[in-house]
């Protein structure tokens, strides 16, 4: 039965995070991550398909749809054949949570790409959560998703302010690491067990807020002559310093 004029509405609409936050809604359109995020126990509400899409065992019963109607409701120029639409799930951090292994704090991570890399990372190394303050990119868009690949549903995450946790896990002892130009070398780092690690933009560094509640930096040795690292590409390294790859 072809898709009414109101079904495609609805679903073009979630291109807009205003309109994925009312609906609680979320959108993606990958089939190798639609694919890593099932592998990874995550289900979806809504499933929109193209025969002969390659859907993976354990995907449901989609909605089949022609390539016209795809067209009209993907959030792409060029249409993956698999439009899957998720519910949101918002965590919260629970008493002490900090105080158990590894967690990444993102302050200000505006670029979707890093973010996703960075849930990638935080999944590879085994960090038991990821905190995202309110001004890096939004957790539910597809460019975040797309670049998290299975991550998004393997690691949790908790968006919200980030100050009041980290300086509540340093009251309590535990090491809360900012990663920044000055700072002690990381090749001098010992392995953590507990810790949290904290990323900040590449333009501007970790907020006001967010340095106060660091009670140490870790800087990452410039041999060569590029002005900054990319926020992923930091993480990894120190991430890897953490569990003494």
């Amino acid at each position: 039965m072809p898709l009414t004029k109101a079904e495609v509405s609805r679903l073009r609409s979630l291109q807009e995070k205003k309109a994925r936050e009312a609906a609680g809604l979320y959108v993606v359109e990958n089939v190798k991550v639609v694919a890593e995020l099932l592998a990874a126990g995550h289900a979806f509400e809504e499933l929109y398909a193209l025969n002969g899409s390659g859907l993976p065992p354990g995907a449901g019963a989609p909605v089949w749809v022609s390539a016209e109607e795809l067209a009209r409701i993907s959030h792409f120029p060029t249409p993956s054949p698999v439009l899957a639409v998720g519910r949101m799930r918002r965590a919260e951090l629970e008493p002490g949570e900090l105080a158990r292994g590894l967690t990444l704090a993102l302050d200000g991570i505006q670029d979707p790409g890093n973010v996703g890399t960075l849930l990638r990372l935080a999944d590879w190394f085994g960090c038991g959560r990821v905190l995202l303050s309110p001004d890096s990119a939004d957790l539910f868009s597809q460019k975040v998703i797309n670049a998290s690949m299975g991550s998004f549903a393997r690691v949790r995450v908790v968006a919200g302010p980030l100050a009041p946790a980290l300086a509540e896990a340093r009251a309590a002892g535990v090491p809360v690491l900012g990663a920044d130009l000055e700072g002690e070398s990381v090749h001098g780092l010992a392995a953590t067990a507990n810790a949290v690690l904290v990323i900040g933009s590449e333009g501007r560094g970790p907020s006001a807020a967010v340095r106060a509640a660091v009670s140490r930096w870790i800087t990452i040795p410039r041999y060569g002559g590029a002005e900054s690292l990319n926020a992923a590409v930091a993480a990894g390294i120190v991430l890897a310093a953490l569990r003494k790859c």
